[in-house]
C-alpha cells in the first residue's frame, strides 16, 4: 500500500505539472455544460413563417395570431402568391409556408369545416417532425376555441384535456440534455485523458523507467486509476453545482446512488483508457482510436433520441456501449428518483464490463522487469 501511495502521489504531480491537461480538467466542465447544453438541443425556436392568406377575414387573421403568439414561430413575411412562397422555402428564409384559400371563414362557418394548407421546409426530417408537431398542436387548440366560441354552445367540447408531464413538468430540454453531458465530461476524464497520459509517458520515455523498477502490474494500473478516478468525480460534482446554478438542475434521486454508480462506470472508462493505451504507440494513434470509440459510443447512447427507437440489432450491439447505461442511470436517478432497485441491471453489467476491460488491460501492459 506505501508503494502504491507513492505512485499515486507521483502521478498527481505529473498531472499538474502538465500544462495542456490542466485547462482540460477545469475549464472543459464550464466550456461543455454552459455552452454545449443551450446548443446541443432538439427545440424549435424562431421558426420563420410567411403567410399567404387569400381569405383576409376575422378568423384568418385570428389563426394566424395564435402563431404569431407562440414563441416558437415568428410570423414576418406576408404575400398573395404561393409560388412567391414556396420561393422563400427554396431559399431557406422561410421554414413553413401556411396558405388560407378565399372562403376560409364561410366554409368554416357555414359547412363546419374547412381547408388549410402547411409546407413545410423538410431537408433536416428532425426539425420538419418537429414544426408539424408544433402546428398541429397550435391548429388543435385554434379548431376548439373556434368549435366553442363562433359554432355555439350545442359544440361545447365534453371532455377537457389537461396534460401533466412527469419526472420534467416544463418539458425543459436543458435539463434532459445536462446529464447527458456530463457523461461526456466524466468520459471524457476517465477515458480518454488516461489513455493520452500513459501514451504521452511512452513518449518521453519515463514509463520505460518504471517498467525496470520491481512494482507490479496491478500496482502500476492502480497508480494510474486512482488520480483520475479521483478528478472524474470532482468534475461530476464540478458539473452537477454549475447545473445548479445556472440551469436549476433538480435532484430527484440519492447523490450517494449517483456516485457509487460512477464510481462502477469509471472503473470500466478507466480500464477502457488503458487498455486503448497498452496498444497505441504514440499520442496521435491513440487519439485516433480514442475517436472512433467515442464518437460511436456517443451517437448510441441515447443522448438525443432513446435508444429504444433504434432497429433491433442497434440495440443488440449496444451493450457493450457503456455510455448507454451511465446515459441512462443518469436520468433515471436526476430526474426520477431511482434507487439502487431500479438501477441493479445496469450495475451489474457494469461490474461484468469492468472484470473484462480490466483484465484485458492488466493482460496487454508489457512489463519487462
Amino acid at each position: 500500500m506505501r508503494t502504491i501511495g507513492f505512485l499515486i502521489q507521483k502521478e498527481f504531480i505529473q498531472i499538474f505539472r502538465n500544462k495542456t491537461m490542466l485547462p482540460l480538467i477545469f475549464a472543459l466542465p464550464i466550456v461543455q455544460l454552459v455552452i454545449l447544453v443551450n446548443a446541443a438541443t432538439l427545440e424549435m425556436k424562431k421558426i420563420d413563417m410567411t403567410v399567404v392568406d387569400k381569405d383576409m377575414t376575422s378568423t384568418s387573421r385570428q389563426m394566424i395570431q395564435k402563431f404569431d403568439g407562440s414563441p416558437f414561430y415568428q410570423v414576418d413575411k406576408a404575400n398573395f402568391s404561393v409560388k412567391k412562397a414556396e420561393a422563400d422555402l427554396k431559399d431557406n428564409s422561410s421554414d413553413i409556408v401556411v396558405n388560407i384559400p378565399q372562403g376560409f371563414e364561410k366554409n368554416l362557418l357555414g359547412e363546419k369545416e374547412a381547408d388549410v394548407q402547411f409546407l413545410i421546409n423538410a431537408i433536416n426530417g428532425t426539425a420538419a417532425g418537429l414544426i408539424n408537431a408544433y402546428t398541429t398542436s397550435i391548429i388543435s387548440d385554434f379548431n376548439d376555441k373556434i368549435l366553442v366560441d363562433q359554432l355555439g354552445k350545442e359544440f361545447e367540447l365534453p371532455v377537457e384535456i389537461n396534460s401533466r408531464y412527469f419526472f420534467n413538468s416544463q418539458l425543459d430540454y436543458n435539463i434532459y440534455m445536462l446529464p447527458g453531458i456530463l457523461v461526456i465530461l466524466v468520459t471524457i476524464i476517465g477515458m480518454f485523458l488516461t489513455a493520452l497520459n500513459i501514451v504521452r509517458e511512452k513518449e518521453l520515455g519515463t514509463i520505460e523507467q518504471l517498467n525496470v523498477t520491481p512494482i507490479q502490474k496491478y500496482q502500476f494500473i492502480i497508480r494510474k486509476m486512482i488520480p483520475f478516478m479521483i478528478i472524474a468525480l470532482f468534475e461530476l460534482a464540478f458539473g452537477l453545482v454549475i447545473g445548479h446554478l445556472f440551469f436549476n438542475l433538480p435532484m430527484e434521486g440519492s447523490y450517494a446512488v449517483l456516485f457509487l454508480f460512477t464510481l462502477i462506470y469509471l472503473l470500466v472508462a478507466l480500464g477502457f483508457g488503458l487498455f486503448l493505451s497498452a496498444i497505441s504507440n504514440s499520442q496521435q494513434q491513440v487519439m485516433f482510436v480514442m475517436f472512433f470509440f467515442m464518437l460511436t459510443f456517443i451517437l448510441m447512447s441515447g443522448i438525443f433520441t432513446p435508444t429504444e427507437s433504434m432497429p433491433d440489432w442497434a440495440q443488440t450491439i449496444n451493450v457493450i456501449n457503456p455510455f448507454m447505461y451511465f446515459m441512462k442511470v443518469i436520468r433515471m436517478i436526476i430526474l426520477k428518483g431511482s434507487g439502487l432497485a431500479d438501477i441493479q441491471h445496469e450495475i451489474f453489467s457494469m461490474l461484468i464490463y469492468a472484470v473484462i476491460i480490466l483484465s484485458l488491460a492488466i493482460w496487454r501492459y508489457r512489463k519487462v522487469a
